[in-house]
């Protein structure tokens, strides 16, 4: 049976163990949004020995590109995109000391064997629901690759954020374990 977990990301790692694919989860506290291109741009921060523009230690990664921010509110629409397009780039981010990722999608083996040789967690927000996913963010700023425009990093306060543990540190995955079981 799935648990429900009310978790803060502050206290994340420390939980990572006890999670679980197919718990539920809701996340609160300070994440960093990052796609594509902001991953071409760590990587290649990583290879010249150069610091990240943000602490990733202990961090989660939203695969999103929100829009831009409405009249009065703090953030546009913001689903999770693919997460496989990061995949090349999660492994080494993982070892680098990044706790979690959201996005949604399956992931390759070398992304599930880096959650596990690091205690860390993806987990999958839903699809096609940005604008709900955009009431859970209170705060939102760009800290990093402002000319990325919506692939900017953006660093979001979120409450109560409901994401579903798709990786675990067990090696439990949601999505080869969901085809098992239909495929009787």
């Amino acid at each position: 049976m799935a648990e429900i977990y009310d978790i803060n990301v502050s206290e994340l790692r420390s939980f990572c163990g006890k999670l679980r694919a197919g718990d539920k989860v809701l996340l609160t506290g300070t994440v960093y949004t990052a796609r594509d291109a902001a991953h071409k741009r760590f990587d290649a921060l990583l290879d010249k020995g150069e610091p990240l523009p943000v602490d990733i230690k202990d961090s989660v990664i939203y695969y999103a590109g929100p829009t831009p921010a409405p009249e009065g509110k703090p953030i546009g629409s913001c689903g999770p995109t693919t997460s496989g397009r990061m995949d090349k780039f999660a492994p080494r981010l993982l070892d680098n000391g990044l706790c979690g990722m959201i996005g949604k999608g399956e992931r390759s083996q070398a992304v599930r064997d880096a959650v596990v040789r690091n205690g860390a967690v993806y987990f999958c927000a839903i699809g096609g629901a940005g604008a709900l996913a955009a009431s859970c963010i209170k705060k939102c700023e760009v800290v990093a690759f402002d000319d990325l425009g919506c692939e900017s990093v953006k660093k979001l306060y979120i409450e109560k954020f409901p994401v579903t543990v798709a990786d675990d540190c067990s090696g439990g995955d949601i999505f080869s374990s969901g085809r098992a079981e239909y495929a009787v």
